[in-house]
């Protein structure tokens, strides 16, 4: 039987570290494009620098989460990863050339992507029966996030981008001082005989599932690695796409408010396909009206859909079809599929497409992605969730 906390969870503890966490992303994925593009590099050497990071979830999560799984030391694992990541991250401060950040941003990476995972796990242990309290939790990454890409995009207009290594290290130092805040009983170890993994993963509708998550996430290589850049190419100041960034979370965190209400009313399965085909009409629209600022606006809103239904649900599901000691396995194998594979791939493809067709194409490309996303849920994942 699943593990039910005996308390109730420790809520601030766990929001500050989604704070600080999602905070350190909101830096990291606007404005370090930007950052690279500051340094001299081009698009090319931007999307290979941007798939490091996403790439390293490919293999980081799994090996994270094999070892907590059978150690049960979840936040063992999560202090660690987060201390040994900002470590590796001041690697930047030392050296500016190709090789060595690529290496620097290598070994942070693998190290920064062990952490939330395993962390997601701890807190669905935490919330025990009331998995739907997660997105009240969660939203405080999604405030995190607001902050820092908004009150980035205003100080780096006027400071510069030769901060921003400084301001990402104390996000990561308080990543680790609120993984410090969370006992390491939070991790509620099962070590009980469950149905081998391999035997989980033949299940037409787990595949289904994490192909449609990777689909998903590779279509958002463009807007993850580009989106800042692309703005700037069509005018629009730092602030103002600090602003889209922000709004975009904003749109995000009300759709968290309210996804404890939208689940049992209309199903996993709708509100994944609904958020597949606004997923594609998003990249859509900023592919062919960027110069349209009311567009770009609408366009932010759509990412309530494409990140906070997408996510809310794809984990919610991950959590039911990996039960017991495969928790943690089902975090990484979400995480690494669809965030690092995906995401990877996103931003390969979309640094080379980008590089030989330009952005509005590149986005267009995108596009059909998400479609084809639509048609393996369709045919796998049953009505009933």
């Amino acid at each position: 039987m699943p593990h039910t906390p005996k308390s109730q969870p420790p809520y601030w503890r766990l929001s500050g570290f989604y704070l600080f966490y999602f905070a350190s992303l909101g830096a990291l994925i606007p404005f370090w494009g930007l950052y690279l593009k500051h340094l001299g590099y081009d698009a090319s050497d931007i999307g290979v620098m941007m798939g490091v990071i996403l790439g390293t979830k490919i293999i980081s999560p799994n090996i994270w989460g094999w070892i907590a799984d059978h150690t049960g030391k979840r936040m063992a694992i999560v202090r660690f990863g987060s201390l040994a990541a900002a470590v590796m991250f001041a690697g930047v401060l030392f050296h500016q050339g190709y090789w060595w950040l690529f290496m620097v941003m290598l070994a942070f990476s693998f190290f920064w992507n062990a952490a939330l995972p395993q962390f997601e796990a701890t807190t669905f242990t935490h919330l025990g029966e009331q998995t739907h309290r997660y997105s009240s939790i969660r939203l405080w990454g999604s405030i995190g996030f607001i902050i820092a890409v908004w009150g980035l995009g205003l100080v780096l207009d006027e400071t510069g981008m030769q901060i921003f290594p400084w301001v990402l290290l104390v996000l990561f130092a308080g990543i680790w001082v609120f993984s410090l805040l969370v006992p390491e009983n939070a991790a509620g170890h099962l070590p009980l005989a469950h149905e081998p993994l391999k035997q989980v993963l033949k299940k037409p509708h787990v595949f289904g599932l994490l192909v449609a998550c990777f689909l998903m996430q590779a279509s958002h290589g463009p807007y993850y690695t580009f989106y800042s850049i692309y703005m700037q190419e069509y005018q629009y100041d730092l602030d103002f796409i600090g602003f889209l960034w922000a709004l975009g979370v904003i749109a995000e965190v009300a759709i968290f408010i309210v996804m404890h209400k939208l689940v049992p009313r209309y199903g996993l399965r709708y509100l994944l396909i609904l958020s597949l085909w606004l997923a594609a009409l998003r990249w859509l629209i900023i592919g062919l009206f960027p110069q349209y600022t009311w567009v770009m606006v609408l366009s932010q809103l759509f990412h309530a859909a494409t990140f906070g239904i997408y996510h809310a649900v794809a984990i919610q599901l991950i959590h039911i079809y990996f039960s017991g000691r495969h928790q943690g396995k089902g975090q990484a194998l979400y995480s690494s599929l669809s965030f690092g594979a995906g995401g990877a791939v996103g931003s390969f493809y979309s640094g080379y497409t980008w590089e030989l067709f330009g952005g509005n194409l590149t986005f267009l490309i995108a596009v059909v992605l998400p479609v084809i996303a639509i048609a393996v849920v369709t045919k796998t994942i049953p009505k009933k969730h």
